[in-house]
């Protein structure tokens, strides 16, 4: 829509925050990115997100949308004319929903127990975090995305944490590709994309980053 007003308060690292540049990006969206200091909360932020405080946060004609998957289905429905990200089918948009959901609820925060703990309960996060990419192989089959033929809301969702999946298997000594063959060979096929490939950050530095963050929690 032209002449609107778009700006993602966001910090680089963030998974959520890619999955709403990658949605920007499928619309072809032009907006302003605004980088968001968490330990020093900017006034704009504390405007903006009063009730979480998090990022991201997008502001759009000057009103607030927060919540990574709220602003990916408020861009899907702003932005229609170009790239659906959801099914028009009800049932099939349930279905997205729901895996959206899922990685929502287990992919972020198991994920977050590798680079979190030690000992047994790292070696039980692992475990769960396998099991986990399973049953999203499991659904994807033999599609090239999980919607289908096009990337969609659940490749919206999911993909952004290929970048942390490095630091992932370098604290927790894993690696997901002998377990998840298939799941790996979606995200290369998505990084394909250049919505997505502009979208993730470096594995590498994604990795320093966790790893600081562990020192800084004591967990090492």
């Amino acid at each position: 829509m032209a002449g609107d007003q778009v700006t993602l308060l966001d910090l680089w690292a963030s998974p959520f925050g890619m999955r709403v540049r990658i949605a920007l990006a499928e619309k072809g969206v032009k907006y302003e990115y605004s980088e968001q200091d968490l330990r020093n909360k900017s006034a704009l932020l504390l405007q903006m997100n009063p009730v979480h405080k998090k990022i991201p946060v997008l502001v759009h004609n000057g009103k607030p949308v927060c919540e990574s998957l709220i602003i990916v289905q408020y861009i899907d429905e702003v932005w229609k004319d170009k790239a659906p990200l959801l099914p028009s089918d009800p049932y099939q948009r349930a279905q997205s929903r729901f895996w959206a959901d899922f990685v929502d609820k287990k992919i972020y925060d198991i994920g977050r127990k590798i680079w979190t703990t030690k000992g047994e309960d790292l070696e039980a996060a692992k475990k769960d975090f396998i099991d986990c990419l399973k049953l999203l192989e499991g659904e994807l089959g033999d599609k090239p995305y999980f919607g289908g033929d096009t990337i969609g809301y659940v490749d919206v969702a999911l993909v952004p944490f290929y970048c942390w999946f490095y630091a992932y298997e370098t604290i927790g000594n894993f690696n997901i590709e002998a377990e998840c063959p298939k799941l790996i060979a979606y995200c290369k096929r998505c990084l394909q994309k250049e919505s997505v490939s502009k979208s993730l950050q470096d594995p590498q530095k994604v990795c320093d980053f966790i790893v600081m963050l562990r020192k800084n929690l004591g967990v090492d």
